[in-house]
């Protein structure tokens, strides 16, 4: 309990703190719309999946689609089915009982998709010490279906999350 706590006062608040300009992560506006339209023929979909996370992650995803980072003007947007999705983004170690839920999102995703963890507990973090024999937690999101990208941070910042996504998608160009 005291570690959590601790993780807590080391973070701080992190959607409330204004991002701090970062010149490599400035991308052309048009070029950015055409490497999305080349690679998925139109907008980028993103299914979102809570594997079993404590909702940190959410709120900094949350914050990506407000008016101040507007990933719906880059031609992203987060839509309600795997089936219209190219990208999973997932959050949170994967708990038993979502395991079966997240590897058929995964399979009802259309190919090219992609798949990109948010936050330390989805590549592993304060979980990787535990194995699947955990009558709770399978581990990282890489132990249920393969991973692309992973966005470290507890929570990441939006910042972060969008370069995550922004990542995957120069990979699979």
């Amino acid at each position: 309990m005291f570690q959590i706590i601790r993780q807590i006062i080391k973070t701080g608040i992190k959607t409330e703190a204004p991002p701090e300009p970062v010149a490599s992560l400035r991308v052309h506006h048009q070029r950015l719309q055409q490497e999305i339209l080349d690679v998925f023929g139109g907008a980028l979909a993103i299914r979102f999946v809570d594997a079993g996370s404590c909702n940190g992650c959410e709120l900094e995803i949350h914050a990506v689609n407000n008016a101040y980072y507007n990933l719906e003007g880059l031609g992203i947007k987060f839509v309600a089915s795997p089936r219209h999705a190219d990208m999973l983004l997932v959050t949170g170690p994967v708990s038993h009982h979502m395991a079966v839920a997240l590897k058929r999102t995964y399979d009802a995703t259309p190919e090219p998709k992609l798949v990109v963890v948010i936050g330390d507990c989805g590549g592993g973090g304060i979980f990787s010490s535990l194995e699947a024999d955990n009558y709770a937690c399978c581990g990282s999101v890489a132990n249920v279906i393969p991973v692309d990208v992973v966005v470290s941070g507890c929570p990441p910042t939006p910042t972060a999350i969008m370069q995550g996504i922004l990542t995957a998608i120069s990979a699979q160009k």
